[in-house]
């Protein structure tokens, strides 16, 4: 065997992962991190009876990028920005979970209005990256055209107003201790109204051309099935664990916020396979129009941040907190300790990415290599947080 050949994979011993002897020779292949549905720099490292995976192992660790011990060294207010590189597709959820971790160690409280605008900001942004999931995910399949043009062609809405309201697209920088860092521009509610009205007319569109699809379904209906006691016990959160059943959202468990008052319900999965996780982000885009009408609506005048908020000199008292919320992707937590100066003692992320990755070794035994791919898809993982 030559050596490049050597490179891309190696002879291995035939013995499954549970030791039952195998027909042929094992090749153990590393796919990535180039690789162009591996969604960014990462790395599995799988291990092959022909098509059939037996073995596989998440690399990942390329993006590192020393996030938390960043947040040690600089002040509280300055590590804001850097959460935006968290989940880079969902900053705005970011900056709100950092946000609530600083608020419950300083005593700060967020007023009316801004507690709405961060509401309608975090739901625009579970509707744009459900969106662009779903137009990922097909490309993964092999559609390489038509879903993700058009996940992306509505994803550019959304951005439009994060734009006019933050002035950045994706990395807004926009929470802050106590509230929001501006106010609406004027006429921006009538555009988000705008969107939120005709957005259900794309979803129709969209799973009218998706939903229903025989390839889709004969690709994804009983694929990568992850049950509810294993999703439970390896602390999956999010869409992938309501796909598997699981009736668990924080919006609903925590009510932070002021997620108690609107009405809206959780949608659960049956089977937790690939298309069930597919389902769930569609369902939850339903789900978080009805919240945007209803915010919209009750949205009320007045101040935006808490006067006692300081910019400057910031230094919450002694203590640790744990700040939560539903991101898009499953629970972002971030975990400070304050010793009384300006700096965190200890900053920890509890990224959902990361979290999520840790059961794909599971979810693609004795499926093919294509499988894998759309297995790892349907995760919905960003490097960003995986690798900090």
């Amino acid at each position: 065997m030559s050596d490049a050949r050597n490179q891309l994979y190696q002879i291995r011993p035939k013995v499954s992962h549970d030791g039952a002897e195998l027909d042929g020779e094992l090749l153990e292949v590393s796919m990535g991190p180039q690789h162009p549905s591996t969604h960014g720099v990462f790395r599995m490292d799988v291990v092959l009876d022909g098509e059939t995976v037996v073995k596989l192992k998440p690399v990942f660790g390329y993006l590192h990028r020393n996030h938390e011990k960043i947040g040690e060294g600089t002040s509280y207010l300055s590590s804001m920005p850097y959460t935006d590189r968290l989940d880079y597709f969902s900053s705005l959820t970011n900056n709100w979970a950092y946000a609530l971790a600083v608020e419950k160690l300083s005593g700060l409280i967020v007023p009316e209005r801004a507690e709405y605008i961060r509401v309608i900001t975090a739901e625009l942004t579970r509707l744009q990256n459900h969106t662009s999931l779903c137009g990922f995910l097909l490309q993964d399949m092999g559609a390489l055209g038509t879903p993700l043009m058009w996940a992306f062609r509505e994803r550019e809405k959304v951005l439009d107003l994060f734009e006019s309201l933050t002035g950045a697209r994706m990395m807004c920088n926009y929470m802050r201790f106590g509230g929001c860092r501006c106010d609406l521009p004027p006429g921006w509610l009538e555009q988000a109204r705008k969107l939120v009205d005709e957005y259900p007319r794309f979803l129709e569109e969209f799973e009218a051309l998706l939903s229903g699809n025989e390839i889709l379904m004969a690709r994804s209906q009983g694929v990568g099935a992850l049950s509810p006691e294993l999703a439970v016990s390896a602390s999956i959160t999010g869409p992938m664990l309501r796909a598997s059943g699981v009736d668990y959202d924080l919006r609903k468990v925590d009510r932070y916020g002021i997620y108690d008052r609107f009405e809206f319900r959780v949608p659960l999965g049956d089977h937790g396979d690939v298309f069930d996780r597919y389902m769930i982000r569609v369902l939850e885009m339903h789900e978080s129009l009805k919240i945007l009408q209803q915010a919209l609506k009750q949205i009320p005048e007045g101040p935006i941040i808490d006067p006692k908020a300081k910019l400057r000199g910031f230094r919450p008292k002694v203590g640790e907190s744990y700040g939560r919320i539903e991101g898009p992707k499953g629970e972002i937590g971030f975990y400070l300790i304050s010793d009384g100066t300006a700096n965190p003692y200890r900053y920890r992320v509890r990224p959902p990415s990361f979290i999520n990755l840790t059961i794909l070794e599971d979810m693609c035994l004795g499926r093919s290599v294509a499988d894998a791919v759309i297995i790892l898809g349907s995760v919905d993982i960003v490097l960003g947080e995986v690798d900090r």
